[in-house]
């Protein structure tokens, strides 16, 4: 074969693209189309070619960008004949899930990073997407190019996925990252985080964590090929978390992320049963997740046969989500010229939900109690009556003579009996005050 064989454009039919949405990723994915354009061409077998851009606001300056592409009206771009495939980069739920279910039931494949839309609505999304044969692709919508939603789909799919956990939010792993090492308080680390543009002017589903929640969802959904929606997970932000608890946990030994967990565990009824959580979670400072620096993501899965699998990289921003958008895209657009489809999701396992109350976790206990004869054993007492075992308990004394400090580690219990504990401690007369409880993992 010569050189110039080699370099000869493939015959393939165009593929017809409409892009909705140029913020930070859609701006990035229309310049690398177009800039990119031969390498697409050869990967897919055809050009692709962008019949327009859906944008909230014509007016807006775009530099480089043809006017004639630009349109304010989605729903009409989306149903145009010559569109084959609608990349949806807007964020939202209501208005682009309209969107993206003309697109689908149109017959267009779609590629989208909307994590919340993904994870709210997967089911609709899905069976509009079989009922017309054609693909849903979403690696953006989690950790962005970090491939973790192509390997549960491919390359693991001849496995059985028993955990994936790990951290999947650059911006409230950048706020815990500064407050372990300069010693920073919440507030000054999620100014610091805004300042530098990882935290948005509204941060609260981030630190909140709705959209680790949302990440959660839908690897459990791909993982355990049982649908988990946003409310089945359960979610707790880093906003209470304080330079006193991150400083205890260094004391031990601990770094403290918000981790989200997804696992099967064994009900009751001897049945397996998927859970899905989203917390502060204290690991070991010799993991491999307490390394984790800055705005990175990194996530774990383990299964069956391959074993622990960790995949880590810059899980934001407008570059690295492109990738993931582009990827998706040079799939469906390999689907429309050679036909074919992607895999779609698989919820045949239909296993339950647990209630969270049933899953076994471990408690880290920061309390303020009277520094007094006995005080320590009827808390131990208080922990045996309700089957609870103690892993460590440590003591420091204060200024004020009459309080001590006590930090209790319990060994695995039911997240029921563990919570129902710390009400009653909350209650003894010989507590003053419970001034934390963490998870712990690992």
């Amino acid at each position: 074969m010569t050189a110039q064989e080699t370099t000869t454009q493939p015959a393939g039919k165009p593929v017809g693209v409409a892009v909705l949405g140029m913020g930070t990723v859609g701006t990035e994915v229309v310049r690398l189309l177009r800039e990119n354009a031969d390498d697409f061409t050869h990967r897919i077998g055809g050009p692709v070619e962008l019949r327009g851009i859906a944008v909230s606001d014509l007016g807006k300056d775009r530099p480089g960008i043809d006017r004639a592409l630009l349109t304010d009206d989605a729903l009409s771009l989306v149903n145009r004949d010559d569109v084959d495939i609608v990349v949806e980069v807007i964020g939202g739920i209501d208005y682009p899930r309209e969107l993206i279910l003309a697109a689908l039931n149109a017959g267009k494949s779609v590629v989208t990073a909307n994590k919340a839309l993904v994870a709210a609505h997967a089911d609709a999304l899905s069976e509009a997407a079989d009922n017309a044969g054609v693909d849903l692709y979403f690696e953006a919508a989690v950790a962005a190019a970090i491939p973790v939603v192509g390997m549960l789909r491919r390359s693991l799919a001849g496995d059985r996925i028993e955990r994936i956990f790990g951290i999947v939010n650059g911006t409230t792993n950048f706020i815990l990252d500064a407050m372990t090492s300069t010693g920073a308080t919440y507030e000054d680390a999620l100014a610091e985080a805004t300042r530098l543009g990882y935290a948005e002017a509204d941060p609260t589903a981030d630190v909140e964590g709705h959209d680790a929640a949302s990440k959660a969802a839908i690897l459990a959904s791909l993982g355990f090929h049982t649908r988990v929606n946003f409310d089945d997970v359960y979610c707790e932000g880093i906003t209470r978390i304080t330079a006193e608890d991150i400083d205890a946990a260094t004391k031990v030994g601990y770094t403290i992320k918000l981790l989200a967990i997804c696992e099967k565990i064994t009900g009751d009824d001897g049945e397996e049963q998927v859970t899905a959580r989203v917390h502060p979670t204290l690991i070991p400072s010799s993991h491999p997740l307490a390394s984790v620096s800055k705005s990175y993501n990194a996530i774990y899965v383990d299964a069956e046969a391959a074993g622990s699998l960790m995949f880590y990289g810059n899980g934001a921003g407008g570059d690295p989500t492109a990738s993931a958008v582009l990827g998706d895209l040079v799939g469906a657009a390999r689907n429309k010229v050679h036909g074919g489809r992607a895999p779609g999701d698989s919820t045949y396992a239909n296993l339950a939900v647990a209630d969270f109350g049933d899953v076994p976790t471990r408690y880290h206990i920061d309390m303020l109690v009277n520094d007094r004869t006995g005080v320590l054993a009827d808390i131990a007492t208080r922990f045996s009556a309700k089957g609870i075992s103690l892993r460590t308990v440590r003591q420091e004394e204060q200024e004020r003579h009459s309080h001590a400090r006590l930090i209790v580690v319990t060994h695995q219990a039911r997240e029921a009996d563990l919570r129902d504990m710390v009400a009653e401690l909350e209650a003894s007369e010989d507590v003053q005050k419970v001034s934390s409880v963490i998870r712990l993992d690992g």
